[in-house]
């Protein structure tokens, strides 16, 4: 299932940001679900540094798998959505 995970990931990086910027980004955040914002503070410092969606939602995503937080369906769905409010940050 993680390895799900990150094939959905890599497609969500193939899509390039459109107009990108840090504040765009954190009122998109603003209106997440709890785990989608806790993944999305997680990445942002990554991608702001200019590493992949991918490279940086996958390790927080994972954990939270491991330890039992949420199953491998919803850490999906938090990351997609934690992936497009990260898309307007960078």
């Amino acid at each position: 299932m993680i390895a799900l995970l990150a094939v959905y990931l890599v497609l969500l990086v193939a899509t390039p940001p459109v107009l990108a910027d840090r504040a765009a980004g954190n009122r998109c955040a603003d209106a997440l679900p709890p785990k989608a914002k806790s993944l999305y503070d997680k990445a942002l410092n990554d991608v702001l540094a200019g590493n992949s969606l991918e490279d940086a939602l996958t390790p927080p995503a994972r954990w939270v798998v491991i330890t039992g937080a949420i199953s491998a369906a919803d850490a999906r769905v938090a990351a997609a959505a934690a992936a497009e409010c990260l898309k307007q940050a960078r």
